[in-house]
């Protein structure tokens, strides 16, 4: 009775013919079913990761616009504080006495003017042009006119206070005296 038993045993835990295929059938449709899910989250993987890429590069890039702009207003804060030291070498050479005397110092204060000319203009001050011009409300503020027929119709005639671009921006109006007709 016990080879029954035995041989009852063996033949329960060997498949059959038939049973094997269905066996391997089910074992490469889970193999398939386990591959495409690890494909669809490789594939969502790697989106995660060109999204990430992307918003770095744009955090990246937006941060470099960001200190480039807060250098140019820096810059721009640094050269509109010196506007008027610039305004008041211009007066005081206008107001130079004609003498001898007076004339090595006022050539020393020229030059030191234009020194910081020179300075400003490599850190992307220009002046704008004023007199002779047409008036144009956008880089002139006309503070006077004067009715004048030698003159084209609102010429700038004479120019109080120099005004200034600065790396293409209007930094300050120029203060000008305009010519209008009779």
């Amino acid at each position: 009775m016990q080879e029954e038993i035995t041989t009852e045993d063996a033949s329960v835990s060997q498949p059959t013919a038939e049973e094997q295929p269905s066996a391997e059938a089910a074992v490469i449709e889970r193999l398939t079913a386990e591959n495409a899910q690890l494909t669809a989250e490789k594939a969502e993987l790697q989106d995660m990761l060109l999204r990430r890429q992307a918003d770095y590069d744009n955090f990246r890039r937006r941060s470099e616009r960001e200190k480039a702009e807060t250098r140019e207003f820096a810059a721009m804060s640094a050269v509109e504080a010196l506007l008027p030291i610039l305004d008041d070498f211009e007066r005081s050479l206008r107001a130079a006495p004609a003498d001898e005397a007076a004339r090595d110092y006022t050539q020393g204060v020229a030059l030191i003017h234009q020194r910081l000319i020179e300075t400003l203009s490599k850190l992307g001050l220009e002046p704008i042009p004023s007199a002779g011009q047409p008036f144009d409300p956008n880089l002139h503020n006309a503070i006077q006119k004067e009715e004048r027929e030698d003159v084209a119709d609102q010429t700038v005639i004479e120019e109080y206070q120099r005004g200034y671009f600065f790396r293409g921006r209007l930094l300050r109006p120029s203060m000008v005296k305009v010519a209008v007709k009779p």
